[in-house]
């Protein structure tokens, strides 16, 4: 197995995501499931440059416990949208009511 199929994979998913965050304007759900696609491509590229360089560190962890923290305040804000407003539209907020 060689080095740049790995990291390939990565950056393909690390555009797709940016691609999909940029065109997700209206529903906050699709943002935030774009940022995981994104967060999981750069995880791919740091472990496949970590494991092919020879060293395994803790930085693999540690990019992934801080991708775990993302998606579970992601989470949160979503569900308080949800709560306040009825819907994840971001457009349906107005200032001040959130």
């Amino acid at each position: 197995m060689s080095f740049f199929p790995a990291v390939g994979v990565g950056v393909i998913g690390v555009l797709i995501g940016g691609v999909c965050l940029m065109s997700q304007r209206k529903s906050l759900f699709g943002a935030l499931l774009s940022m995981e696609v994104f967060t999981l491509s750069v995880y791919i590229m740091i472990f496949s440059v970590v494991w092919f360089s020879g060293s395994l560190t803790s930085a693999c962890l540690l990019f992934l416990s801080f991708g775990v923290c993302e998606a579970a305040l992601g989470l949160s804000v979503l569900v308080s949208l949800v709560r306040s407003t009825g819907s994840d539209y971001v457009g349906s907020l107005v200032s001040g009511h959130f």
